[in-house]
């Protein structure tokens, strides 16, 4: 099936991306805040677009918004502009030369407070026309369709549309408050009985730090379960139970580092799409931000503290 859009009717490609967002999210409250607009306005340009298209394109389920018949044909064409129109808009910003404008950052919560900052200090010093917008999302931000112009993550990246070098390796330990260990004792080398620990929730291998912990404790009790990275720190500082935390995110938070046989290192990988290598403000970026990951060797892997570049 095709979707026709009525003849009369003038195609808005802010209503086909709110389109888009919502096949994707499934609630108009999650398409909204991707594109960062109000409910109210994803909801009114779906109507815009669904009375032009004459058909309902998208309808209510226990579990949220769901694609008709319709709805597929419909994404399937939008999907087809909207690549087109992210590689016209790549292939006119890799020819950006000036030093100036926004430069979105994806990275992991906890690289911001403990890393970055002295990095976009020093960067708002050497360039003040470029604007960062951080994202702290663990999520993988798609790069090809610019929700991000640069990553930093924890994985080599895929895709041959994505060029990355790698720029460090975090090394993880064992950290428990004071207060818990007061009252449950180190754990020492032992099957972890008598003892509370704070894992993932996704164990399907995203996390394998959190999953030699597990390994390694097999009989202590589960205190609590996330992905969200400043949470699990933050419940080791309550005293919820022990966590695997990166060296650089315990590092000066009042925590404890535990004895323990060694637990899996990440890399650290900047990325960016191969459209954007040239754009002069994006490599301004990915040169300070680069830098400073190298500069934070020392923290990364539990030695001494970072210095501003």
């Amino acid at each position: 099936m095709v979707m026709r859009f009525r003849m009369e009717a003038r195609m808005d490609w802010e209503e086909l991306r709110s389109f888009l967002a919502i096949a994707r999210e499934g609630t108009l409250s999650g398409a909204a805040r991707r594109l960062g607009v109000r409910q109210s306005t994803m909801g009114r340009r779906l109507a815009a677009l669904e009375d032009k298209a004459g058909v309902r394109l998208l309808e209510r389920t226990p579990r949220g918004l769901r694609l008709t018949a319709a709805g597929e044909a419909a994404r399937a064409e939008v999907e087809r502009m909207e690549t087109a129109a992210l590689a016209a808009e790549r292939a006119v910003s890799g020819r950006d030369v000036r030093l100036e404008g926004v430069v979105r950052l994806t990275t992991v919560s906890d690289f911001a407070a403990a890393v970055l900052m002295p990095a976009l200090a020093a960067l708002a010093a050497r360039y003040p026309g470029i604007l960062v917008e951080l994202i702290t999302d663990d999520r993988t931000l798609s790069l090809a369709a610019r929700e991000a112009e640069l990553a930093l993550r924890l994985a080599r990246p895929r895709g041959q549309s994505l060029r990355g070098r790698r720029v460090g390796e975090i090394s993880f330990g064992l950290y428990a408050s004071p207060a818990y260990l007061a009252a449950h004792g180190a754990p020492g080398r032992g099957d972890g009985a008598g003892h509370r620990i704070i894992l993932a929730r996704d164990d399907s291998g995203v996390y394998p730090e959190t999953d030699a912990l597990a390994a390694m404790a097999p009989r202590a009790a589960v205190a609590l379960r996330t992905d969200d990275r400043a949470s699990q720190q933050a419940a080791a500082r309550a005293g919820l139970g022990i966590a695997v935390l990166g060296h650089h995110a315990a590092s000066g938070n009042g925590l404890v580092r535990l004895d323990s046989a060694p637990l899996p290192a990440r890399e650290i990988w900047l990325v960016q799409h191969k459209d954007t290598r040239d754009v002069a403000r994006i490599r301004a970026v990915a040169e300070v931000v680069a830098a400073q990951i190298r500069a934070a060797a020392p923290l990364f892997a539990g030695g001494v503290g970072l210095d501003r570049l």
